[in-house]
C-alpha cells in the first residue's frame, strides 16, 4: 500500500510528457487525472522523435506493448557530400518512432477514463492543504499535485515564472514525411538504415526512417526530416508564419497551411542546396510543415504542490534529440523524490527541483552552440562526437 493511496493528481497536457507523468503517478497511488486543451485526441502531425532510454523507460519497465512494435532502428550515422557521396559514417544504433504512434501507445495504457478533452487550463490557486486549477469552460480541480506538462506556451510556466520568455532562435525547421516505398530505389538503400545529414553554408538536414500509421514494414515507414533554415526575426518571419486562412502562427504552422509560395521556394531550395537523397525526399513531401525554432527555460519549477515538466519547464531547440527525453527524465525523477518524501508533496517538489533545472540548463547550453554552428559560424564538422544526439551530453 502506497501513502499516495487516496490522494488526487492532476495533469495538465495530455502529450506525451503528461502521459508519461500521468502513468507514473498512478502507478504510485494516485488518482490521476489528464486534462488535454485540444478538443479532440493528438495527432502530432506524423513527426518523428529519437527514442533515448528515458523516453522509451515506461515500455521497457512497466508496459505490456513491446517497444520494438512502436520503432524503427538503423545502425549508422551518416552525413552525405553533394553528390550523395557518404562523407563521414559512423557504426551508432539509434531507435525512432512518430509522434502519433507513441502517443497513441501511451494512451492506450492509460485509457481514456480519465482523459479529459477540451479543457484549457487557465490559472490556478493553491494552500497548504492542495492546489486548484481553473479552466477555461469555468470547470475547477482540486488536487494534492498539480503537474503542468502543457508544452512550449505553457500557462503554468506563466505563473511560475513570469519574466520566462520565448527566444527566437533566428532560424524555423521545415518538417515533413515522405512513404519510404515512394522513393527511389538508390535513396531507400543510401537513407533506410541510417540517419542522415546534409550539411550547407547556414543550413542542416536530417533524416531518418520511422514507423507509418499501419506499422514498421518496408510499406509502411516513411521518411521524416527537419531542415534548419534561417528566417531573420521581424517581418519577414511574420509574414512566412501567416497561414493560408491569415491566422498568425507562433510555434508552428501545419501540414496544408503553408502558404504555397514559401513551400515552392522551399523545394527548389533544396534541390538547388542539399545532397540529391536528401532534396529527393523534401521535394516530394506532400505537405510540409514549419516548426519555429525558439527556446525557453524557467528559473522554476516547483512552487508548493505544483510542478512543471518537459517543454512547460524548458523548451530546447532539437539538436540534441532530447525534448521527450527531458520530459520523461522530470517524471521519473519526481515520482522518484515523491516515494523519498513518503506523502510530503512539497518537501518532494523541493528536493526534486535543483537537478532538473540543472539538467535543463545544460542542455539549452549546450544546442544552443549546436544551433549557431550549425546556422550561424558554419562550424558543424560531419563526424564531431560533441554534435551527437543525448540528454545527458553527446551520446549520453
Amino acid at each position: 500500500m502506497s501513502v499516495y493511496d487516496g490522494a488526487r493528481a492532476v495533469v495538465i497536457g495530455g502529450s506525451i510528457g503528461g502521459l508519461t507523468a500521468a502513468l507514473l503517478l498512478r502507478d504510485l497511488g494516485f488518482r490521476t487525472e489528464v486534462f488535454e486543451r485540444t478538443p479532440a485526441a493528438l495527432d502530432g502531425r506524423g513527426s518523428g522523435i529519437v527514442l533515448q532510454p528515458d523516453t522509451l523507460r515506461w515500455f521497457n519497465e512497466r508496459s505490456t506493448q513491446r517497444p520494438d512494435a512502436l520503432s524503427t532502428t538503423t545502425e549508422w550515422v551518416q552525413y552525405l557530400g553533394p553528390g550523395n557521396e557518404i562523407i563521414d559514417r559512423d557504426r551508432r544504433s539509434w531507435s525512432y518512432t512518430s509522434w502519433g504512434t507513441f502517443y497513441r501507445a501511451l494512451l492506450a495504457d492509460f485509457g481514456l477514463d480519465r482523459y479529459r478533452l477540451g479543457e484549457f487550463a487557465c490559472g490556478f490557486d493553491q494552500d497548504e492543504r492542495g492546489a486548484t486549477v481553473r479552466f477555461v469552460s469555468g470547470r475547477r480541480e482540486t488536487a494534492d499535485l498539480v503537474v503542468f506538462a502543457d508544452g512550449i506556451t505553457s500557462v503554468g510556466r506563466e505563473r511560475l515564472d513570469p519574466a520566462a520568455r520565448l527566444t527566437y532562435s533566428g532560424y524555423v525547421g521545415w518538417r515533413g514525411t515522405v512513404p519510404e516505398h515512394e522513393l527511389t530505389e538508390s535513396t531507400r538503400e543510401l537513407l533506410g538504415d541510417a540517419i542522415s545529414y546534409s550539411v550547407v553554408p547556414h543550413s542542416h538536414i536530417t533524416l531518418y526512417p520511422i514507423p507509418g500509421e499501419g506499422g514498421t514494414g518496408p510499406r509502411d515507414r516513411l521518411m521524416n526530416y527537419v531542415w534548419y533554415r534561417n528566417v531573420p526575426e521581424g517581418a519577414e518571419l511574420s509574414e512566412m508564419l501567416l497561414d493560408k486562412r491569415g491566422f498568425p502562427g507562433k510555434v508552428s504552422l501545419h501540414p496544408g497551411q503553408v502558404q504555397d509560395r514559401y513551400v515552392e521556394e522551399m523545394r527548389e531550395a533544396a534541390g538547388r542546396m542539399l545532397a540529391p537523397a536528401a532534396a529527393e525526399v523534401v521535394t516530394a513531401t506532400a505537405a510540409p510543415y514549419v516548426q519555429v525554432v525558439s527556446d525557453v527555460r524557467a528559473s522554476r519549477m516547483a512552487d508548493g504542490r505544483v510542478a512543471l515538466i518537459g517543454d512547460a519547464a524548458c523548451a530546447a531547440r532539437p539538436h540534441a534529440a532530447a525534448g521527450t527525453a527531458k520530459a520523461a527524465a522530470d517524471a521519473w525523477a519526481l515520482v522518484v523524490a515523491l516515494e523519498e518524501a513518503r506523502g510530503d508533496i512539497p518537501a518532494a517538489l523541493r528536493k526534486w527541483e535543483p537537478a532538473q533545472l540543472e539538467l535543463s540548463a545544460r542542455l539549452l547550453e549546450r544546442v544552443v552552440a549546436m544551433g549557431e554552428r550549425s546556422q550561424f559560424s558554419n562550424t558543424w564538422i560531419p563526424g564531431d562526437p560533441s554534435l551527437r544526439f543525448g540528454l545527458y551530453g553527446p551520446g549520453q
